[in-house]
């Protein structure tokens, strides 16, 4: 049986999609790697919302999903930019989400790390900047996550330079209950954080982050690095105080990073273990023995379909990590918050499918090329 897909050109292609998944099992514990997934969260198809409400999202799937990357080993971390946060889920929906699914983990036995940002303003003062932080570092410290400090449009629109970074980081570090993830999100993920840490320059900026981290380093757990520069983060890990982890948020390159080499290696907390999860854990247990060549064997050939999600405009790869979720059975419909099922064309979604049925990922092939058949004929293409 055969499938039409619509290409780049709009000319349709015939492809065969395979009829068994990836042979993937639960293991033990992870030892050589901290393994985070960044996890998307599950729209209520139902909710009569437009693209300006509230978020509208169905508890029991969002959960359903966190439960399926902890019951293959990996830590999920919540309320980041791949739960759409600033991208159709506000504060209040994010901080739901962060109080669900700590209780969700502590349940489970799940480890979990919570987004902290200051999403709930827009602007203001360096005071205000502290005090938006400081609302979101209570909630996730009493709910028993460790802390992520995300990037903040409000301090990148109101600093006038390194040492307002350094003032805000600095504060809120000597208050963190526990070590914290510093997370830099580059403009290629979101272009509102351009100029983050002071300079335009990138090596200038990475110098004020090292200053960051260097100055406490007792608060800092680790740092994830979302710049899309291999390079870069080699050269940023190679610099971290002794004890801070680097964590790979470079969903290009993703398996050499993590690989490492003979100075050291990435820890990961990656949107693209989303649709990766079981894949993801099983070559990370064949990495805990050792046998680095077994673990770029799995991984390596998932880079083209992260590449392919990930194309600019970057920040739309969401779309696509909910729709191989929905293709996978992992929820019941193709809808997301603020509408965003519509920000990627047909053709890149038809690839994505193509892609992600070649790796193997779909659960129930059937039912993903079933699912995959109804969104074409949606959009017209009936053979």
């Amino acid at each position: 049986m055969t499938i039409q897909l619509p290409g780049a050109g709009g000319a349709l292609r015939t492809y065969e999609p395979r009829t068994e998944p990836l042979a993937v099992t639960d293991g033990t514990p992870f030892t050589s790697r901290t393994v985070f997934s960044a996890a998307h969260v599950v729209a209520d198809p139902f909710a009569d919302a437009s693209p300006d409400s509230a978020a509208a999202v169905d508890w029991d799937a969002t959960l359903a999903f966190r439960r399926h990357l902890w019951s293959h080993g990996l830590g999920v971390a919540e309320a980041m930019d791949t739960a759409q946060r600033g991208m159709g889920l506000d504060w209040a929906g994010a901080a739901e989400l962060i109080r669900r699914g700590a209780a969700e983990a502590r349940a489970v036995g799940g480890r979990i790390a919570c987004g902290v940002g200051t999403d709930q303003i827009t602007g203001g003062t360096l005071a205000g900047i502290r005090a938006a932080y400081e609302e979101q570092l209570a909630l996730v410290e009493e709910s028993g996550a460790q802390a992520v400090l995300m990037a903040s449009r409000a301090l990148a629109a109101t600093a006038s330079g390194p040492e307002d970074y350094l003032d805000v980081y600095g504060h809120l570090l000597r208050q963190a209950a526990e070590p914290v993830v510093l997370h830099w999100l580059g403009p290629v993920f979101d272009p509102a954080l351009a100029g983050y840490w002071g300079p335009a320059d990138l090596d200038a900026a990475t110098e004020v982050f090292l200053e960051v981290v260097a100055a406490h380093p007792d608060k800092v757990d680790g740092v994830k690095v979302s710049l899309l520069e291999a390079q870069r983060e080699i050269d940023i890990r190679r610099r971290l105080p002794q004890g801070v982890r680097c964590y790979t948020g470079d969903d290009f390159n993703y398996p050499e990073l993590i690989a490492g080499d003979e100075q050291g290696f990435s820890h990961a907390l990656l949107g693209v273990f989303d649709p990766l999860g079981p894949l993801a854990a099983q070559a990370v247990r064949v990495l805990d023995t050792g046998d680095t060549a077994g673990f770029r064997a799995l991984l390596d050939p998932t880079v083209e379909l992260s590449r392919h999600l990930f194309q600019a405009p970057t920040r739309f790869y969401k779309t696509g990590v909910v729709f191989l979720a929905w293709l996978a059975g992992h929820q019941a419909h193709f809808t997301m918050v603020g509408g965003l099922q519509s920000a990627r064309s047909l053709p890149h979604l038809a690839r994505a499918y193509e892609l992600a049925d070649g790796l193997g990922l779909f659960p129930d092939p059937k039912l993903a090329e079933d699912r995959m058949r109804t969104l074409l004929a949606l959009y017209g293409v009936t053979r």
